[in-house]
């Protein structure tokens, strides 16, 4: 029997849905496109993180930067900040520059500057879009390798060849959606534990992203496509804490090891300091990160990196009328001054360990 739609029940017709045609990926990259130059640069910052990954290169992989970028004047001045720093911790570090313009609400909330770049609840996407894509091609040209989280599907398209490492997240490394995605991209990602604290969820997300998928998605061009990916072998687990505390002492940091390993996965480990790790505190950061450097140094390679959320000052402010410049407005953030000096001990420890280990040879 046909039933038409307005026959149908009020409960069972569909909602009003209001729909605003964005550019698409190709449009956007042509708008704003990777010179010749930055995307052999993009490539040599893959490469590089991989070799870390692999262990062909014995500095520590370092993501850090803001919990999420919603001013593009504050974001640009850490970045100009963190591009002198890697400069001269570049034999020890490798540091990666957060660029998070996508936010998970567990409830509702600001989703990040390519949702709402304007802060007021206008939602102008495509504005959004534009502006984020435009801060990391600047980003890049001081140097910098890139790094986001990629929340939306849809929208990585936008991004992917800009970027040198991407995260997923706790709350979508179980999405067989964000595995499939994982799979076709050609750059380093790494998994985040669930949001439970084990790494059950991204031991088998890592398996799957190694393997080839063809499953729905979007062109270039948007439309609606078969994607056809070859299986992603650059991934790697990210501890960050869950529910029954935190996962980056000696003990946890073994246990995950030795799940990976039980399951044929390279054993690539690196620790998210804040979130579950830092009891959500983020003056606690600088904690981790000594207890997992402490491990490094001990000798446990399987620890690749850390990450860290950093602004130019401490703590986060709620999104109102009169905000503090370069202060988060998600998570709260260690403030530059002390990410600095936390990261040249760091350097410093690293150094001298390499100039013993030559002395002895």
């Amino acid at each position: 029997m046909n039933t038409s739609i307005s026959a149908l029940p009020v409960h069972l017709a569909p909602a009003t849905v209001l729909t605003q045609r964005l550019p698409s990926a190709a449009q956007l990259k042509q708008q704003l496109p990777l010179s010749n130059a930055l995307a052999r640069q993009v490539s040599q910052q893959r490469q590089a993180i991989r070799a870390i990954l692999n262990g062909d290169d014995s500095r520590l992989l370092i993501v850090v930067g803001p919990c999420s970028i919603h001013d593009p004047l504050a974001a640009l001045e850490y970045a100009s900040n963190l591009a002198a720093l890697a400069h001269d911790l570049r034999d020890d570090m490798l540091l990666v520059m957060r660029a998070y313009i996508e936010k998970p609400r567990t409830t509702v909330g600001w989703k990040g500057l390519a949702y709402d770049p304007h802060l007021d609840g206008s939602d102008d996407m495509a504005h959004g879009l534009t502006l984020s894509r435009e801060l990391m091609l600047e980003m890049l040209g001081m140097g910098l390798p890139i790094a986001t989280e990629l929340l939306q599907p849809i929208a990585a398209g936008y991004f992917d060849d800009l970027l040198g490492w991407v995260a997923i997240g706790a709350r979508t490394t179980e999405s067989q959606i964000h595995r499939e995605m994982a799979s076709g991209l050609a750059l380093p990602v790494g998994f985040k534990n669930g949001t439970d604290g084990g790494v059950a969820i991204a031991s088998d997300a890592m398996r799957s992203a190694a393997h080839g998928h063809r499953h729905f998605g979007v062109d270039s061009q948007g439309h609606p496509a078969i994607v056809q990916t070859p299986g992603n072998p650059d991934t790697h687990l990210v501890l960050r804490g869950g529910h029954s505390g935190p996962n980056y002492d000696r003990t946890s940091v073994a246990k995950a090891r030795a799940g990976l390993e039980k399951n044929a996965i390279p054993a690539r480990l690196m620790v998210d300091c804040s979130h579950a790790n830092s009891g959500k505190d983020p003056l606690r950061q600088p904690e981790v990160f000594n207890d997992v450097l402490a491990q490094r140094l001990e000798g446990d390679r399987s620890l690749i990196g850390m990450m860290l959320e950093s602004h130019l000052f401490e703590g986060c402010q709620p999104l109102s009328a009169t905000m503090r410049y370069g202060v988060s407005v998600t998570d709260g953030c260690l403030g530059w001054d002390a990410t600095e000096q936390l990261l040249r001990g760091a350097a410093g420890k690293l150094q001298a360990q390499r100039q013993s280990a030559l002395a002895i040879a």
